[in-house]
């Protein structure tokens, strides 16, 4: 399992023209193989009349087994169109993304190696129109500590990039932080050192956030 990751937040789209063929191309995020091919199935419809509709998709928890990855040439001559779109997503390290390329025929036979750039510039195009999120396997902890500790806090953490959450004031301050799992046992110390070992730490859940 990937601890971070970057997908699509935003869906892209982007077009490349090659001796009258247009290569329309859309950049989708998915997280399942259900919504991969109900998106594909969108895109087959809104595009009806057009000649091929090739793609290639990540989809589930990246980096286990359960990952699946898939592409398709869709009727264009093997290798030439889902496999260069496959490379894409690969090449930026995409996951739970599809690219799906649609091709208008515009009468000239491209060749292997016509088709080949054509998907990769149209598939291209839309990863670069789309805008990209980076997604965290974190931890939502909880501290307590005294007041003069949690100043310190304040200014440690704000050093580091870390946001702290909404803070309850009673005889002592509790508050919450979002950190990758691989912070866990940083903060930890961090509170042991900066509390001289009388400030609490638990972890309230595991969760996957976006990364600011």
């Amino acid at each position: 399992m990937l601890k971070e990751y970057k997908t699509v937040g935003r869906s892209g789209a982007g077009e490349y023209e090659e001796k009258k063929s247009r290569f329309l191309g859309e950049a989708i995020h998915i997280e399942s193989l259900q919504e991969a091919e109900e998106a594909i199935a969108a895109i087959r419809k809104k595009h009806y009349d057009a000649r091929h509709h090739c793609f290639a998709f990540l989809a589930g928890e990246p980096g286990t087994p359960e990952e699946i990855v898939r592409s398709s040439d869709d009727g264009e001559p093997s290798g030439t169109a889902g496999k260069p779109i496959l490379e894409i997503l690969k090449g930026r390290d995409l996951h739970n993304t599809l690219i799906v390329v649609t091709r208008y025929f515009g009468g000239t036979l491209l060749g292997t190696g016509g088709l080949m750039r054509s998907y990769v510039n149209a598939a291209a195009a839309a990863a670069d129109d789309a805008e990209l999120k980076t997604m965290v396997h974190g931890i939502r902890m909880s501290i307590t500590c005294t007041y003069p500790a949690y100043g310190k806090f304040q200014y440690l953490f704000a050093r580091e990039g870390i946001s702290l959450g909404q803070a309850s004031y009673q005889e002592d301050v509790t508050f919450e932080v979002l950190v990758p799992e691989k912070e866990e046992e940083r903060v930890r110390k961090l509170v042991t050192e900066t509390t001289d070992g009388r400030g609490t730490c638990t972890v309230k859940e595991n969760l996957l956030y976006q990364k600011s």
